[in-house]
């Protein structure tokens, strides 16, 4: 049975064109009557119809974006305002604008996105992460979305466009990097392992010891936020082991800067007593000191690939799926150097 909005306003006792404004999340509405109109919907399990949208009234020409966390501590680390850049690059050239999420927790952020949807407030979204059991991915599968994702997704791979960069063998590449060094003792200073990217990351810089006949150690890798303090937390146990790591894989570059100053007030010093290879080659790395090798992700190419892509899907619900690979170099610096005996 097709449940209508009748039904609804029915089940509600209101008129339809009062459910019609609830789904539009009209401000004219009560904050009462929404919630029990919302009520109602789900009890008889009725979804708005969001592809219906070929009325040219129905086209916001708005974008959403979805942060991995509170926007506040995501925007201190220059990966998203870089990859923002992008985005709103692509947006421009087809005038579009661009919504963010907001909320501090997951679960706020994903009902802030729902009522994004919801009110057709967007015309698409892009996602600024790929998490494992993403809930909001599956959301937007289900409901047939046009949405992007930067990063790998974590299930349905085939099925979702998305846009990355080869993380597996950059954090490969990386590691090899240190090897070549003569570097024998190689840690792993990763982000939160519920996202793809630090995984993927992990994966390479296992298969780059493994290859070069070097002992994997549990004890060698550490995982915490891509935030300065995470990466002070790591660094402090770390060092404290029998035998220490002379290099480390730190997957940020904000996540570097932490380590930097932390080994700093040890009184070690990069590249003399330990060397860092970091990723995304973001401006911090050129102006830390020392300046930090880093891998350069193009950062902004990331945004504006998933722009163009997404734009593409919502002109055309029918365009084939995409998987997008974004090159990366090393950007070689004075944060590396041979190790001495």
């Amino acid at each position: 049975m097709n449940v209508t909005i009748k039904d609804v306003a029915k089940r509600a006792n209101v008129a339809p064109s009062t459910v019609s404004r609830v789904i539009a999340d009209s401000p004219r509405i009560s904050e009462k009557t929404k919630r029990k109109v919302r009520q109602a919907m789900k009890e008889l399990g009725y979804h708005p119809n969001f592809i219906a949208r070929s009325l040219a009234s129905q086209a916001t020409q708005v974008i959403g974006i979805v942060m991995p966390s509170a926007a506040e501590q995501a925007l201190q680390n220059p990966f998203f305002p870089e990859v923002i850049r992008g985005i709103s690059k692509a947006a421009h050239e087809k005038k579009y604008a661009l919504q963010m999420s907001t909320g501090e927790k997951e679960e706020e952020i994903y009902e802030g996105v729902v009522d994004m949807l919801q009110g057709r407030r967007v015309d698409g979204v892009i996602l600024l992460y790929s998490r494992i059991n993403d809930k909001l991915m599956k959301y937007l599968q289900k409901n047939k979305f046009p949405f992007v994702v930067i990063g790998k997704p974590h299930q349905k791979e085939e099925q979702i466009t998305h846009v990355d960069n080869d993380n597996y063998r950059a954090a490969k590449e990386a590691a090899q990097h240190l090897i070549e060094l003569g570097h024998e003792r190689i840690a792993f200073v990763g982000g939160n392992k519920k996202y793809l990217v630090t995984v993927d990351r992990l994966h390479g810089y296992e298969a780059a010891l493994k290859e070069a006949g070097l002992p994997y150690r549990e004890d060698y890798i550490m995982h915490e936020e891509f935030l300065q303090e995470g990466g002070q937390e790591a660094m402090k146990e770390l060092l404290s082991l029998a035998d220490p790591p002379t290099a480390l894989v730190v997957a940020d570059d904000l996540m570097a800067l932490g380590v930097l100053k932390t080994l700093d007030e040890m009184g070690l010093r990069v590249p003399d007593d330990i060397s860092i290879v970091s990723f995304n080659n973001t401006l911090l790395a050129e102006m830390s000191r020392p300046p930090l090798t880093s891998v350069d992700i193009h950062i902004f190419q990331l945004g504006y690939e998933a722009t163009k892509s997404l734009i593409e899907k919502i002109a055309n619900p029918n365009e084939p799926v995409k998987r997008i690979i974004i090159p990366h170099r090393i950007v070689k610096r004075f944060s590396c150097d041979y190790y001495r005996k």
